[in-house]
């Protein structure tokens, strides 16, 4: 996997940048500078193509997930970030995960399989659309979630299933709503004064 890492800080956590559909590991930069420029970061670029797009797993149209492969991009991406934390010498627990729409959906993929290691999320424009019979133990889970009002590809239902699947398994959770799809400088400044 392409990927971008930055010490900022010896010790500090680190965040895990997660682009959105047809971006790079560079996308959110600029939004983990914002949110404490004393942060580490590990920005990775998801390794599935649509169309010459950039994606973490495949789907088969909008909102339609390719489960199977959901699962296995998501073991396969936590392994990555776990390789990374031996090679620069960081703990899964102080990694912040810092997703926008794409970037959100397999992050809460992988919070589900390990939210004894990953703890803290800021997740922009999530959509995970499916009904879940685990009742994972998210009480030590702290998530800030972003979601849009009038989103041409979330639907507001779909974003309160997201808040629900948080705050079902007992994780702390923090809301903010935008216009659309998008990731404002109003809602990161909101992402910045939840993660102080």
């Amino acid at each position: 996997m392409k990927y971008i890492y930055h010490e900022n800080k010896k010790d500090a956590p680190v965040f895990v940048l997660l682009h959105g559909t047809g971006g790079t590991e560079t996308d959110l930069v600029s939004l983990a500078e914002l949110l404490n420029p004393e942060y580490n970061v590990l920005g990775i670029r998801g390794n599935v193509q649509e169309n010459g797009m950039n994606r973490f797993f495949k789907r088969h149209g909008e909102g339609h997930y390719d489960w199977e492969d959901l699962a296995f991009r998501g073991n396969e991406l936590y392994a990555f970030i776990e390789e990374k934390a031996k090679e620069y010498d960081f703990k899964m627990e102080d990694t912040v995960l810092v997703g926008f729409s794409n970037g959100s959906n397999i992050a809460i993929q992988m919070m589900l399989k390990h939210p004894e290691t990953l703890k803290k999320a800021a997740l922009f424009a999530p959509l995970y659309p499916a009904d879940l019979e685990e009742k994972h133990d998210f009480s030590d889970v702290d998530v800030f979630l972003s979601l849009g009002e009038g989103d041409p590809i979330v639907p507001e239902s779909e974003s309160k299933r997201v808040i629900r699947l948080f705050e079902e398994r007992g994780a702390n959770v923090t809301t903010a709503w935008v216009k659309g799809h998008s990731l404002t400088q109003e809602v990161a400044m909101q992402a910045k004064n939840w993660l102080k």
